[in-house]
């Protein structure tokens, strides 16, 4: 039975997706490993390092569907060590041939760079998915461009804005993050062999141009130098991840308090058979939306373990790397989780205009009351009209009496406003500024860099 909420059953397709799974599942993690042996093997054939037909006998042998993962794991129980076995058992595959399995490699290359490469395959399932998500986020952004709602600053409600100008500013962040991911490419997606200590002794002179051949079989950046002790890599792919999670997480919290019963401007998509409540039939809860909040903080934690695995000592040691064995496929699941929740939110989302132009009525005015002021002022100066409102805005809202009232009998207001003026300028949806000359212009970069089209 799993332990964990990744793996568990009931709980896994909360906290992960099958796929993502899948790329970190012990069975991918074994092969990436002998991807790494055979690659090694090839390298060294090719330099006469090792006989071509040895070479040719483990590059065959290195196949997962050959290994027993639950006898591995027994036999590293009892040699406390992560990859002997998995030589040992590659060993017997080859027979006479397996005395050159893992020639001159130490087991950290084998892993670091198996991790790469499980990693890489992690990162395309994630920019496909991002990718997709601001594909939708552009079409999302030009419906609802025009669209006005309440802008809400310190969580009340402050200037009117459009759902578009909302959407852009989400739209412009992932965006970032897809940049980011692409311009660390050729920094992270680099393996290491080198062996014990980085110096490439064991490889009798041919180890620089071993590690170069192994690197260009496996699609990975060859390295500057040896980076058993620099941790920074994993850090720095983790790290954007969770600024990316950040974003997701922020979504999915904004979302959450909009579709509030009392707000009532979005809802997640709601299908039939959907349960909010063990006990109250009527509830339809932001299930979704939750969900893709939720996992923000484990991605926090697990990226910043990640991190602590950078204090490695000297030219490596096993207290630090382990984390990352813990921290890193938990940071790639929850994201694909977050990603697979913000694709199903904004494939089916609701969006209740009418909610949010009533919204905008329910201050009666108060909330483009900068917009009397700013006009005012051109009478009589903006400090002077400022304190004038400020007045009016403050007795309307303790007394309960409309602010369009207010305005209509204050004698100073009247010197300088009629009625059908301040109609018109109480009205929200005149007071959008350039909002939507903005969402076109952030509709434009996105077109230009590509961000209208799905993966």
């Amino acid at each position: 039975m799993a332990a964990h909420v990744i793996d568990n059953l009931l709980l896994q397709n909360s906290f992960g997706t099958e796929e993502m799974r899948a790329v970190w599942d012990e069975k991918n993690r074994l092969q990436k490993q002998l991807d790494v042996e055979r690659a090694l093997a090839e390298a060294e054939g090719e330099l006469n390092v090792i006989p071509k037909a040895a070479a040719a006998t483990i590059a065959a042998a290195a196949d997962s569907s050959r290994f027993d993962l639950q006898e591995l794991a027994v036999a590293g129980l009892t040699s406390k060590h992560s990859l002997i076995a998995t030589i040992k058992r590659l060993q017997e595959l080859a027979g006479r041939a397996g005395e050159f399995v893992h020639y001159g490699a130490t087991t950290q290359d084998i892993v670091d760079t198996g991790t790469v490469l499980q990693l890489k395959e992690a990162h395309k399932i994630i920019l496909r998915d991002l990718k997709k998500l601001l594909s939708q986020l552009v079409a999302a952004t030009e419906q609802y461009k025009a669209v006005p709602l309440p802008g809400r600053t310190h969580g009340v409600q402050a200037l009117p804005i459009t759902f578009g100008f909302k959407l852009s500013i989400l739209l412009c962040e992932l965006g970032r993050h897809l940049e980011r991911l692409e311009e660390l490419e050729h920094r992270v997606f680099a393996g290491v062999l080198c062996g014990a200590v980085g110096t490439y002794a064991s490889f009798n002179g041919k180890g620089i141009e071993i590690e170069t051949r192994v690197m260009k079989r496996l699609g990975l950046s060859v390295p500057e130098i040896c980076w058993h002790a620099s941790r920074d890599r994993f850090a720095e792919y983790t790290s954007v991840l969770s600024l990316l999670s950040a974003t997701l997480g922020k979504i999915g919290h904004e979302f959450y308090t909009l579709m509030a019963t009392e707000v009532d401007e979005v809802e997640e998509p709601f299908s039939k058979g959907t349960i909010g409540s063990s006990t109250m039939p009527q509830k339809r809860n932001p299930a979704l939306l939750e969900g893709l909040a939720s996992l923000t903080r484990p991605v926090f934690y697990s990226a910043a373990l990640v991190r602590e695995a950078m204090l490695m000592e000297h030219e490596r040691d096993a207290m630090a790397w382990r984390a990352e064995w813990i921290a890193l496929p938990e940071t790639c699941i929850y994201v694909a989780r977050q990603l697979g929740s913000a694709l199903a939110l904004f494939d089916g989302l609701q969006v209740k205009a009418e909610n949010m132009r009533k919204n905008l009525e329910i201050s009666g005015g108060l909330i483009v009351s900068e917009k009397v002021m700013f006009e005012l002022g051109k009478f009589m100066g903006k400090q002077t009209a400022h304190a004038l409102v400020y007045e009016l805005a403050m007795a309307a809202q303790e007394q309960g009496i409309p602010f369009a009232a207010l305005l209509k009998q204050d004698e100073k207001v009247r010197r300088c406003l009629n009625a059908r003026q301040i109609d018109s300028l109480l009205d929200p949806a005149n007071y959008l500024g350039e909002a939507v000359e903005k969402v076109e212009q952030v509709l434009a970069l996105a077109k230009a860099k590509g961000w209208t089209e799905e993966a």
